[in-house]
Order: structure tokens, then C-alpha cells, then sequence
């Protein structure tokens, strides 16, 4: 049974999301604030985290700094009223896993949860790279999930992860946002492309990419993003 983790300040909704989660096979632990999210992390160890961004006393966006700032990768989906662009980016480069629109549906956010929950259930092409191939400072365990940079491991969170074992599957195609959309987010909706872009700015930087000289994980203007092993 899948955990989820709920901090939603709205007493209403968080009422009405715990039970449609509940009644989709989900364990739910729920939080009106920040502070007492981050309490019940440790305790009920969740499978996803569903994290609202107006939060009272600690901000949503502080909250997911400092699950991410704790070398923490449960997935997290961060919930906005505004659907703000602005407001989405900053909480996708705070280390968000992907977002929705209140008011939502309980089956919307369930089947974002399911996915993001498979996002590290499969690992991409399988049959064609080995399961351990070394690029370069990089080295990716396919079998075991495992990225190491010159031997130190390197804390990914699940679309981070997902997002590197497609595209270095491939090295040198080049995979466009919508294509990456539905592989890493099963998403098909253009307009999400900000998830794209905000994975792989996170994604480079854990990588230890100097900025605006992509070694592994180039832009190619208009088009979208392909995998360098050199």
C-alpha cells in the first residue's frame, strides 16, 4: 500500500484528498503546516509527498528545500492554486517531482502519484546499453538504480533519475520536451515543457555541469536535449 503525505493547510480539502486517496488503496498521514510535515517525515516515511505551496509560518518552497536540502528523494508534487508560472518553476527548481492545479480531482493527483512512483520502477532501454556504462566522471547502474560521479554517489530524485537513464540510453538522439514529457512524466500536454526544463537544470547541476557548459546533457536549440558521453 502505497504511503503518501499530505501537507495541505486547507482543512477542507486535505479532508476531502485524504479520502479519495484512502479510497484508491493509499495510506495517507496528513499536515496543516510545514513544520509539522517535516515532523511526520521521519515517522510515517512516505512513498510520495503531496505539498502544498501556501503553507502558513514555513513556505511550501522552504518545506521542499529542505526534504531535498536532507539528501531526501521521496517524490514530491507540489500543489499551487494560482497555477502561476513563476510559482511553478521556482518550486520545480526547489526540487519538485511535478505539480498540479487546485482545485484537483482525488483521481488526477492519484495517477500523478502513480506515475511518479514508476518513475523508478523500470529503467529504459532495456536490451540496449550494459547495465553499468561509465561516461566520462559518470557512472550509471542501471540494474541497481546507482549514479556515481568519480566514485561518490550522486543523490537523484526520481524524475532526475528517469530523466538521465533515457537520454544516456541513447547518446546522441535527440529527444525533444514532449518526447521526454511522456517517457519520464506521462505527461502528453505541451505546455508542461517547464518540467523539462527544470529537471535538467537541477540535473546538471548534481552532475557538476559548470553553468552554460553542459558536458553531458547539451541543449539543441529548438528541439530539445541529447546525452554526450565524451
Amino acid at each position: 500500500m502505497p504511503r503518501v503525505l499530505l501537507i495541505e493547510d486547507d482543512r477542507a480539502v486535505r479532508d476531502g484528498i485524504q479520502l479519495g486517496l484512502r479510497r484508491q488503496g493509499h495510506d495517507v498521514a496528513a499536515a496543516g503546516t510545514g513544520e509539522e510535515g517535516l515532523a511526520q517525515l521521519e515517522s510515517f516515511r512516505p512513498d510520495a509527498v503531496v505539498l502544498d505551496l501556501m503553507l502558513p509560518g514555513m513556505p511550501g518552497l522552504e518545506v521542499c528545500r529542505r526534504i531535498r536540502g536532507a539528501d531526501n528523494q521521496v517524490p514530491i508534487i507540489m500543489a499551487t492554486a494560482r497555477g502561476d508560472d513563476v510559482d511553478i518553476v521556482v518550486g520545480l527548481e526547489a526540487g519538485a517531482d511535478d505539480y498540479v492545479v487546485k482545485p484537483v480531482q482525488a483521481r488526477v493527483l492519484e495517477a500523478r502519484i502513480r506515475a511518479v512512483l514508476r518513475r523508478v520502477g523500470g529503467t529504459p532501454g532495456e536490451g540496449g546499453p550494459p547495465k553499468t556504462e561509465t561516461h566520462g566522471e559518470l557512472t550509471i547502474d542501471r540494474a541497481a538504480l546507482i549514479v556515481t560521479r568519480e566514485g561518490a554517489p550522486v543523490a537523484l530524485a526520481p524524475s532526475e533519475l528517469r530523466l538521465l537513464l533515457t537520454v544516456s540510453a541513447s547518446p546522441g538522439q535527440v529527444f525533444s520536451r514532449h518526447q521526454l514529457l511522456e517517457a519520464v512524466w506521462e505527461h502528453s500536454y505541451h505546455g508542461d515543457s517547464r518540467l523539462v526544463d527544470a529537471c535538467v537544470k537541477r540535473l546538471r547541476t548534481k552532475l557538476g555541469e559548470p553553468p552554460g557548459q553542459p558536458r553531458y546533457i547539451q541543449t539543441v536549440r529548438g528541439f530539445g536535449y541529447r546525452f554526450t558521453s565524451r
